[in-house]
């Protein structure tokens, strides 16, 4: 196909104006009017390749972003996403993306233009962590319209390309590491949550301190999943804040874990007292269905570590000392048990390998471990390493 691009100076009432004719990938004529002649130059020069190229969009052929971003929900919801992300993906378009650029062309969104849009949203008190994480959504609206042809560039991809390695490392090193008794609960504090634990929580507790299953992941477990006998629990499922039954998040999630005996035995005492249902669940509610997540906070371990004196004492809105869990979330459980597990040898166990504790913790890569818990692993003496490498070397010379 011919391709001309053809800038020429016209009028229109008493201002000139420049106008690039030209012919799309599909063969149809476009008009752009320039107030400018470099204007029009630098887009001439520009369409031109992409035409050549056959990735060429006019403006006219491309949609808002709002519209760009119903169809990223979509692709989403058909790929089987699970509902509590396209929730979050709904908010981060709807809350943040649509109020302040939804009704911009996709051909407009240049990366200034990202990082004008960031600007605004930082203006308007968003935090950092969520201004990343909407910025992220938006790289996704632009690449699923890429895919539809309509859009040639993704701004945020550019710009994250312009920041290289050196801004992720600056991003690494400002995420604060986690930290016992802050993030990852003590030793004294696991043993007094262990003697504090009572009732129907109680097993939940246990096993959760000595798994390290996500809250999902107990939530979703059922008795045949679990070998008492054999002193082993099966990970193959999950149930997420809807009650919804599914895989693990990733494929390394399904795994399998040895009980200790405090596990086994808790086990074997709950298995007489759990309601029964048709899930056939380890830990259902009073009527053998999925538990809701916020009922075991709230009832089993913010009451548990209140009992125990795992807790700390805040000022409420009126004035009076309220005495709260220390710890918020199920999530600081799991820490223990990555921790535990990594410094088992400390304790008297087995010495566990980076890769034997990412396969306990259901990781999808050893990096995600090591970005996660690398600082807790036993530091090594790289002097006394070498001194005993060296040793024997001359060892087996002198033989």
């Amino acid at each position: 196909m011919e391709i001309s691009f053809v800038a020429g100076s016209v009028l229109s009432g008493n201002q000139h104006a420049w106008v690039v004719d030209y012919l799309d990938t599909k063969g149809r004529r476009r008009l752009k009017t320039f107030k400018l002649k470099k204007q029009a130059d630098t887009f001439a020069s520009t369409a031109s390749i992409e035409v050549r190229e056959g990735v060429h969009v006019a403006d006219s052929a491309t949609v808002t972003v709002a519209q760009a971003g119903k169809l990223w929900l979509a692709s989403c919801d058909s790929a089987g996403l699970e509902r509590s992300t396209i929730d979050q993906y709904t908010q981060h378009l709807n809350l943040h993306i649509d109020p302040t650029i939804g009704s911009i062309k996709l051909s407009k969104i240049t990366v200034p233009a990202v990082r004008e849009f960031q600007d605004t949203l930082r203006e308007e008190g968003r935090s950092g962590a969520m201004i990343k994480r909407v910025t992220v959504s938006l790289g996704s609206i632009l690449s699923d319209a890429q895919e539809r042809g309509l859009v040639v560039r993704n701004a945020v991809h550019e710009m994250a390309k312009k920041r290289g390695k050196v801004a992720a490392k600056a991003e690494k090193r400002q995420k604060a590491r986690l930290r016992y008794g802050v993030d990852i609960p003590t030793v004294d504090e696991i043993r007094a949550i262990l003697r504090a634990s009572d009732g129907r929580y109680r097993s939940f507790l246990i096993t959760a301190i000595f798994t390290g299953l996500r809250a999902s992941e107990l939530r979703g477990l059922t008795w045949t999943d679990v070998d008492l006998d054999k002193g082993q629990l099966h990970v193959r499922q999950r149930a997420d804040k809807y009650h919804v039954i599914g895989m693990p998040k990733s494929d390394a999630g399904q795994r399998t874990i040895p009980l200790a005996p405090m596990v086994i035995n808790a086990l074997r005492e709950w298995r007489l007292a759990c309601p029964k249902g048709d899930l056939n669940l380890v830990f259902p509610n009073g009527e053998g269905n999925i538990e809701w997540h916020q009922n075991i906070i709230k009832r089993g371990l913010h009451p548990t570590l209140i009992a125990a004196g795992v807790s700390i004492d805040k000022p409420s809105t009126n004035g009076e000392v309220v005495t709260k869990a220390k710890y918020t979330g199920m999530h600081a459980l799991r820490h223990w048990f990555a921790s535990w597990c990594i410094n088992s040898k400390a304790d008297g166990g087995l010495e566990l390998s980076p890769k034997a504790v990412q396969s306990r913790m259901g990781h999808s890569s050893i990096q995600v471990t090591f970005d996660t818990y690398g600082h807790l692993f036993p530091a090594i003496d790289e002097g006394q390493a070498l001194a005993e490498a060296e040793s024997r070397l001359l060892a087996a010379s002198a033989t």
